[in-house]
């Protein structure tokens, strides 16, 4: 599953803890079709300083679980399926816009550094930069 791709690797502890903090953790590992764009441990460290302290406090969990619902998306979606200025809506209900130029991804503006780890559950695509709901 999803869930098991990201706590397999040690780049995703982040993720995973905020996951699990938020609840959603679960909802990774179910039965549905997700695509997550997922930051890395050095995606959330280069936030400004103190805003990951501060997301993981217990008031900030709804804070938190938008961030996180901002990076998935509802369905199997492979690079190959991405297009130039593609809208795709996400949990949260905000969409994000894809860009391909030179063969480089980005969403929101944020590189996509490794694409396509296939899940039972989905597909993560690895993104250097924590994507910020509007």
């Amino acid at each position: 599953t999803i869930a098991q791709i990201a706590a397999a690797d040690t780049s995703f502890s982040f993720l995973v803890q905020a996951l699990t903090r938020t609840g959603l953790l679960a909802a990774v590992q179910g039965p549905g079709k997700f695509t997550v764009f997922a930051p890395t441990n050095a995606a959330f460290a280069a936030l400004p300083a103190g805003t990951v302290e501060g997301l993981l406090k217990p008031e900030s969990k709804d804070k938190l679980t938008s961030i996180l619902t901002y990076h998935v998306v509802a369905g199997n979606v492979l690079s190959s399926q991405l297009t130039d200025g593609q809208k795709v809506k996400t949990l949260n209900g905000q969409e994000l816009t894809v860009a391909i130029k030179g063969g480089v991804v980005t969403i929101n503006g944020i590189k996509v550094i490794a694409a396509d780890l296939a899940g039972s559950n989905g597909v993560i695509h690895v993104v250097e930069g924590v994507i910020l709901p509007k």
